[in-house]
C-alpha cells in the first residue's frame, strides 16, 4: 500500500477550513485506491507569527523537508499589516519556501467550465465553451529574487529605491523545459512572452528559448508576445493560447489575469515545482489553491474549497505520480460543479451551499 508524505500548512483565515476538506476528499480516493496518506501538519504565515514570532519557522521547514511534497492554504489578512513589510505572511513565508526548496517552476491552469462561462467578465458570448489554457511562470528568479535590492537616502536628501532583474541562461532552459512537457501534453503550441524590446533579460530569454526549443521541441509551434500585447489579448480571446511561459513578474501579473478572467478564484489551483526529486524520484513541489485567505469569509461555512482540493489533485499527479486518482478528484469537482452543486461565488445568485457541503458533493461524485 504506497504511503503519501506531505506537509500541510494550512495557514490563515480560510486556510484551514478549506484544507480541511481537501484533506477529507483525499482521505476518500485514498481509501478507494488503497493508498496511505501520511502527513504532517505545520504552521506557516499569520498563525506562525502567533504561535512562534516568525511566518516560516524552522520547525516548519524541517516538517516540510522530511516530506515529499507540500499542500499549502493561504496567508496573510488585516490582522498583520501592519507588520514591516519583510514580516508579513506573505513576503516573510512563501518567498522563503520558494527559494529554500528551489521551486522554479510554476505550473497554474487557467480553467473555466462551460457551464460556468457566465462568471467570467467576458461572459459565455466571448467563451462559448469556456477556458482552457496553462500558465508556466519562472518563480525563483528575476525582479523579486535580484540583487541589490535597498532604498537609500543619497547626498542630496533625495531618496532611490532599487530592485534588479536578474536572470541566467540556465534558470530559463530549465523553466523552457516544463513548458515543453506541458505542451507536449496539450495541442503541442507554446508561446514565450516577454519584453525583448525593452529589457536585457528579456533579449536573452526570447534567445534562449528560442535555442532550446528548436534543440530539444522542434515539433512544437512556438511563438513570442510581449507582455503588454500578451495582457490584452488574455483579455481579448484566452483561448488563442494552450500553454503560455514567462519569467516571474510577468507570470504574477498575467497569472492574476488569467484567474479573473476565469471566473472564481474559488476554482483555481496550482504547482509549484522543485528542481530537486522526493523519493518518489519525482518533482518534490508546494500545492495551493490561487486565491487568497479571504477574511470576510472565514468561520462562516461560505469558501469554496474547490481550488484546495484540485491543487490536491495536482500535488497527486506530480509529486506522487498518481493520475489516476488525480484525474478522479478533478472529474468529481467538474461533475459536482456541472450538476449545480455550487458555492455562492459561483452560484450567479442562485442556490449555494457551504464548504463541508461541497466536499461533501465532490466525495459523492468520486
Amino acid at each position: 500500500m504506497p504511503s503519501l508524505k506531505f506537509a500541510v500548512l494550512a495557514g490563515d483565515y480560510i486556510g484551514p477550513e478549506v484544507m480541511s476538506e481537501a484533506l477529507r476528499v483525499l482521505d476518500a480516493v485514498a481509501r478507494q485506491e488503497n493508498l496511505t496518506l501520511d502527513y504532517t501538519a505545520a504552521d506557516v504565515g499569520g498563525a506562525a507569527i502567533d504561535r512562534h514570532g516568525s511566518a516560516l519557522p524552522e520547525s516548519t521547514i524541517a516538517t516540510c523537508a522530511a516530506a515529499d511534497a507540500i499542500l499549502f492554504g493561504s496567508v496573510g489578512g488585516p490582522k498583520w499589516e501592519k507588520l514591516p513589510p519583510a514580516q508579513q505572511p506573505e513576503r516573510a513565508a512563501l518567498l522563503p519556501l520558494r527559494k529554500h526548496f528551489t521551486l522554479f517552476a510554476n505550473i497554474r491552469p487557467g480553467l473555466l467550465y462551460r457551464e460556468l462561462t457566465d462568471a467570467s467578465p467576458l461572459k459565455t458570448a466571448r467563451i462559448p465553451d469556456g477556458i482552457d489554457i496553462v500558465c508556466i511562470r519562472e518563480l525563483t528568479g528575476g525582479v523579486y529574487f535580484g540583487q541589490p535590492k535597498a532604498t537609500t537616502t543619497l547626498p542630496d536628501g533625495d531618496i532611490q529605491a532599487v530592485d534588479t532583474m536578474v536572470y541566467r541562461k540556465s534558470e530559463i532552459e530549465r523553466i523552457t523545459a516544463t513548458a515543453i512537457t506541458a505542451a507536449r501534453s496539450r495541442k503541442g503550441k507554446l508561446c514565450s512572452i516577454d519584453k525583448a524590446n525593452v529589457l536585457e533579460t528579456s533579449v536573452l530569454w526570447r534567445k534562449t528559448v528560442t535555442a532550446y526549443v528548436a534543440q530539444h521541441a522542434p515539433e512544437l509551434a512556438l511563438t513570442h508576445m510581449y507582455v503588454d500585447n500578451a495582457a490584452m489579448q488574455l483579455a481579448r480571446d484566452p483561448n488563442q493560447f494552450d500553454v503560455f511561459v514567462t519569467e516571474n513578474m510577468f507570470g504574477d501579473i498575467l497569472s492574476d489575469e488569467m484567474a479573473v478572467i476565469c471566473g472564481s478564484l474559488g476554482m483555481l489551483s496550482s504547482a509549484s515545482l522543485g528542481a530537486s526529486k522526493n523519493s518518489c524520484g519525482l518533482p518534490f513541489g508546494l500545492y495551493e489553491p490561487a486565491g487568497g485567505t479571504a477574511p470576510d469569509l472565514a468561520g462562516k461555512d461560505l469558501a469554496n474549497p474547490c481550488a484546495q482540493i484540485l491543487s490536491a489533485a495536482l500535488m497527486l499527479r506530480y509529486s506522487f505520480g498518481l493520475e489516476k486518482p488525480a484525474a478522479r478528484i478533478e472529474a468529481a469537482v467538474k461533475q459536482a460543479v456541472v450538476s449545480g452543486t455550487r458555492t455562492a461565488d459561483i452560484a450567479f445568485g442562485g442556490k449555494s451551499i457551504g464548504t463541508r457541503a461541497m466536499a461533501d458533493a465532490v466525495i459523492a461524485h468520486l
